[in-house]
């Protein structure tokens, strides 16, 4: 029988380091991670235009059945093959990316620890703080230079929903989280995480 897995969530804010503690995690436990980011709902259905006015910076944004269901396959031991997302024209590839399921699991992305049906599944939940004018600096690196976007159209959607919603729906969430880390060097306290998951984890 597959033994069930280890569910490590990781949430914060736009740019807080999320990815960076999640893959790091992942190769000290020979982890798998499962972005959440890779699940948002695919687009392909309305013009260029209408899909730029879409708020990617709420929960309803994600198609989050699809999501639960593979995190839930995921925990049993089973394969799932998760969508994978062009950021560029906001819609999915048609490809999908294999993940391995059972051992750690690592979920990361804003909304980690926004729903509590994911939450109960999650044996260790952890929330990165990142202070705004760091998140607006990161955020103009990525999205300019991974994701085609102007400097002009970054500052606008931080500023017309990036910074508000993640007051309304993120911030919050820290409140569930087991342990609270620094975003401005994610892998400073990375390495003693990784000692008590391994720990708790029977490793």
């Amino acid at each position: 029988m597959t033994e069930p897995a280890y569910l490590i969530a990781i949430g914060g804010c736009s740019c807080s380091g999320k990815t960076t503690l999640a893959h790091f995690l992942a190769k000290g436990l020979d982890g798998t991670v499962l972005p959440i980011d890779a699940y948002y709902k695919d687009l392909s259905g309305l013009d260029p235009k209408s899909r730029l006015a879409v708020n990617f910076d709420e929960p309803e944004a994600i198609e989050f059945d699809l999501l639960l269901r593979d995190i839930r396959r995921l925990a049993g031991g089973k394969i799932v093959h998760r969508p994978v997302y062009d950021f560029t024209t906001h819609t999915r590839t048609g490809r999908t990316a294999p993940a391995a399921g059972g051992g750690f699991l690592i979920l990361e992305g804003l909304f980690a620890l926004y729903w509590a049906e994911l939450r109960s599944l999650c044996r260790t939940k952890v929330y990165l703080d990142l202070p705004e004018e760091l998140c607006l600096e990161r955020r103009l690196t990525r999205d300019v230079e991974q994701r085609g976007r102007t400097p002009d159209s970054v500052r606008r959607q931080l500023e017309g929903s990036v910074f508000p919603m993640a007051r309304r729906h993120i911030v919050p969430t820290r409140r569930f989280a087991d342990i609270v880390m620094s975003g401005v060097r994610p892998l400073a306290e990375a390495e003693a995480l990784l000692q008590q998951i391994r720990s708790q984890g029977g490793v």
